[in-house]
């Protein structure tokens, strides 16, 4: 039976500001398991922006677990739903490959909760095909995912406070854009293709 996880964070920022940030995470002290990360596709419909990406993370899995999973990364797709109108941004991930040894299917949703503060509500179902270890390894995804949340947060946190030293007041700041978060995404895919770039030479 597949496994649910709910977390709510909030962040003391403007929604426009969590918005800008999102596309900012990486890299950030919380991130080393975040090597790479791809656009696939992007576009405005409807007055939202549409975006696809291809992420690259580690994998570490305990000993017990080397047995089912020995990939050292795995890919994540996430795609995104920016409403700057209704001030919602809706993410949704999920892995690639190794679906029926444990598969992680997210969706977290960006809520403005008043001036100056923005609330993440992160849900998560986790579940596994594997025989007679399926309960363990759903058991163990939500472990997990629930140390996960903490440091997700944490290094989104880092991230906006690096962008903005005093969250906003209320008066303060121009609401966000349908141009600037195309700017912004494109800016975030610019930054981690030169940091792929890097990595490759310096190997």
């Amino acid at each position: 039976m597949t496994r649910y996880f709910e977390n709510t964070s909030v962040f003391n920022f403007s929604w426009d500001q969590v918005a800008r940030g999102y596309w900012r995470r990486y890299p950030n002290p919380q991130s080393t398991h975040v090597l790479s990360e791809d656009t696939w596709s992007r576009q405005v419909r409807d007055g939202c922006l549409y975006t696809k990406r291809l992420l690259t993370k580690t994998n570490r899995v305990p000993k017990w677990g080397e047995r089912f999973f020995n990939a050292k990364s795995v890919k994540i797709i996430e795609e995104s739903v920016v409403d700057p109108e209704k001030k919602i941004l809706v993410t949704y991930t999920r892995n690639l490959g190794y679906t029926k040894v444990m598969s992680v299917v997210e969706r977290v949703e960006y809520r403005s909760a008043g001036p100056g503060q923005t609330v993440a509500k992160r849900s998560a179902w986790i579940d596994s095909q594997v025989f007679g270890f399926s309960r363990a390894i759903r058991a163990f995804g939500i472990e997990r995912f629930k140390k996960n949340c903490s440091q997700m947060a944490s290094g989104f946190n880092h991230v906006l406070h690096s962008m903005y030293p005093r969250p906003a007041s209320p008066a303060s700041g121009m609401a966000l854009s349908l141009k600037e978060m195309r700017e912004a995404a494109a800016a975030a895919t610019d930054r981690a293709k030169a940091n792929v770039l890097s990595s490759v030479q310096r190997t």
